[in-house]
């Protein structure tokens, strides 16, 4: 019998809409067994306050089936009003997914939203989740993509502040980033011969220098040491016409240099169904393309649309490696 990939789930800000996640989100059809990994009776209370059923049991390493891996919280969660002492709580989930897939225990992960501001208002120093699952698995890099639909963004860049972004990219981390998502775009999501577009720096990709040189030192020399290698390479090309549906047929994936330059155009094509993925990591890794709501939090005014994808995903990613 062919093995049902086991996917951690860490609901993220308890103040938030991440364990309305956990109570609405619909598990029918998604090949996998869900372990949400939370304080139970932070769960069991937004159920209640939702009017929903809570049926999972709690978790068992030797049995199948969606459950709940107790992780307990400092303080009971409000919906709405964050509180710095949970934030602990919500590094120490993501931590034991982490672990659960570095030992084999878990298959992939999948995460709802953090609030960095709680985070770092704690005294730890948060820049995000893809930084911060970089760190716990001991790798250098990764590439932050996002996808909805047929549409995949990776970024060169993740959350820096934009006058900190053209010191950033480096040949090294061009070089990486090239390297990485052609990689996972041939390993996990098996494509064979991926077309990649890569995009510039500045406005009309430098414009053979005129608006700026990091096209012309940076990223065609990084695009030449990449070769081929199983991939099509297209660039540098501006960034305000890279997206017209027209030239994105046939197109894989798309590199953008940092975290606006790209996001936008995917989050307008495909709010509420997009996928966050880190590529790079020696586990798959899934999220949702969203934040916190915490005016939504506990309202039933939510979408568990980019839930339930992030899912259907790492369950087919999982899946994949676990029959390789």
């Amino acid at each position: 019998m062919t093995r049902r990939p086991r996917l951690a789930f860490t609901p993220g800000e308890p103040a938030g809409i991440g364990p309305d996640l956990a109570v609405l989100f619909d598990l029918a059809g998604i090949e996998a067994d869900v372990i949400m990994i939370a304080d139970p009776g932070i769960l069991r209370a937004r159920a209640r306050r939702l009017g929903r059923p809570f049926p999972y049991p709690d978790y068992d390493p030797a049995r199948l089936g969606h459950a709940v891996l107790a992780v307990p919280a400092a303080k009971p969660a409000t919906p709405g009003i964050p509180d710095a002492a949970n934030a602990p709580y919500v590094l120490a989930c993501l931590r034991r997914a982490i672990a659960g897939c570095q030992s084999g225990e878990f298959d992939a992960m999948v995460t709802g939203p953090v609030h960095k501001g709680v985070i770092a208002a704690s005294g730890v120093p948060f820049t995000g989740h893809t930084e911060f699952l970089a760190a716990a698995a001991g790798v250098r890099d990764v590439v932050m993509m996002l996808a909805a639909g047929p549409l995949r963004v990776g970024l060169v860049t993740t959350h820096l502040p934009l006058r900190e972004v053209p010191a950033a990219i480096t040949a090294e981390r061009l070089d990486a980033a090239l390297r990485i998502m052609a990689g996972a775009l041939r390993q996990d999501f098996g494509l064979a011969r991926p077309r990649i577009v890569v995009l510039g720096l500045n406005p009309h990709a430098g414009e053979q220098g005129h608006m700026g040189r990091e096209e012309i030192d940076l990223i065609t020399p990084a695009l030449a040491r990449a070769g081929s290698h199983g991939v099509e390479w297209v660039g540098p090309v501006p960034a305000d016409t890279a997206f017209v549906p027209a030239h994105l047929n046939g197109v894989d994936a798309v590199l953008a240099m940092y975290h606006d330059q790209g996001l936008p155009v995917l989050k307008a094509q495909g709010f509420g169904i997009g996928v966050n993925i880190t590529l790079g990591l020696p586990f798959i890794r899934t999220s949702v393309d969203h934040g916190t709501a915490l005016d939504r939090a506990g309202t039933h005014a939510i979408d568990t649309g980019s839930t339930r994808e992030a899912l259907l995903l790492a369950a087919r990613l999982g899946a994949r490696r676990v029959h390789a």
